[in-house]
């Protein structure tokens, strides 16, 4: 009985140390090498909202995507422009070797990071620092396949964050007249994810002048049956709220359709903000930081049924101001 117990527990060591990657039902046993494993996708997307653990790797939460190409890493860090700058892969941050069967990583100010590598499916993995005490999960994409478009609607209140302030670009002939006529910028700071900002600038004023009039708290909901069109609520400090239905033009433009008026508004993105590799060790943690969305879902709202107003872009003066 201890003789086949033994010979057990040796075949049992022999599988385990020369076994790796290969998937079968949900697990890998053998075959392919950790560096083949994760270059068989040339991009993985940050599921940011699944980290676990108290920690945290700079690089790898400022990251939407991570690309692993011939030793060297790549991250996408900005929504804007995502699928095209670096052909999809985003700009180069550091360099990688996997010799030893773990993930090395010399980031190229934050220094060196080891992770422990744990593929739970042939298109799911989880990085693991054991230093920092902290575990990423990362989902395998094909570039050529990988819905980039979709990374702005997962991703919106970064989106929102990427550019100084949103210049008010057009408004429609119909809707009612209401306040928000008035509010030509807005603004989503990085500070958080929840905080805005409005100003009633004439549009053209000088961003050195801006002045921010109202402030207040916004939240993003997702839309029930939709993924292209999200649920934006302004929640100003004096008591005021204002709903949009959002949608995203391009990664320089929203439109924000206003329930209560049925008045439709344009918005493009005013001094684009690019979150690179830090300039220095010292400010190697500075920028934006990623916080966990926990979205709600709701159901489409019903569009106004309010008769055209005559008013057109931006006149302010038709329309009641906010207190």
């Amino acid at each position: 009985m201890k003789t086949t117990k033994l010979l057990f527990g040796l075949l049992l060591v022999a599988f385990t140390f020369t076994s790796c990657f290969i998937e079968t039902d949900n697990y890998y046993d053998d075959g392919i090498s950790l560096e083949e494993a994760l270059t068989h996708y040339d991009i993985w997307y940050v599921d940011f909202n699944r980290t676990t653990g108290y920690g945290d790797v700079p690089f790898v939460s400022k990251a939407f995507t991570l690309s692993f190409i011939n030793g060297r890493v790549y991250a996408n860090n900005n929504i804007v422009g995502i699928g095209f700058s670096g052909n999809g892969y985003g700009i180069q941050i550091g360099s990688y070797n996997t010799n030893r069967g773990l993930l090395e990583v010399n980031h190229s100010y934050d220094g060196y990071y080891e992770f422990e590598v744990i593929f739970d499916t042939s298109q799911s993995i989880r990085l693991y620092d054991s230093y920092n005490q902290v575990t990423y999960y990362l989902e395998g994409y094909h570039s050529a396949t990988f819905d980039y478009d979709q990374v702005f609607y997962d991703n919106l209140e970064y989106f929102l964050q990427e550019y100084n302030e949103w210049e008010k670009t057009y408004t429609s002939l119909e809707g009612e007249l209401n306040a928000f006529d008035n509010e030509n910028y807005l603004a989503f700071t990085p500070e958080s994810i929840t905080t805005f900002y409005s100003s009633i600038d004439e549009v053209g004023t000088p961003v050195s002048e801006r002045y921010w009039d109202f402030t207040g708290d916004y939240e993003v909901a997702n839309i029930n049956g939709y993924n292209d069109i999200k649920d934006l609520t302004l929640y100003y400090d004096n008591g005021d709220t204002e709903a949009f239905e959002l949608s995203v033009i391009d990664d320089t433009a929203i439109s924000l359709y206003h329930y209560a008026s049925g008045t439709t508004y344009e918005f493009d993105g005013r001094g684009y903000i690019q979150y690179r590799i830090a300039s220095s060790k010292t400010s190697s943690d500075e920028g934006r930081k990623r916080f966990k969305v926990q979205r709600k879902t709701i159901e489409r709202k019903q569009r106004s049924t309010s008769k055209k107003a005559e008013h057109t872009k931006n006149t302010k003066t038709k329309a009641p101001a906010r207190k």
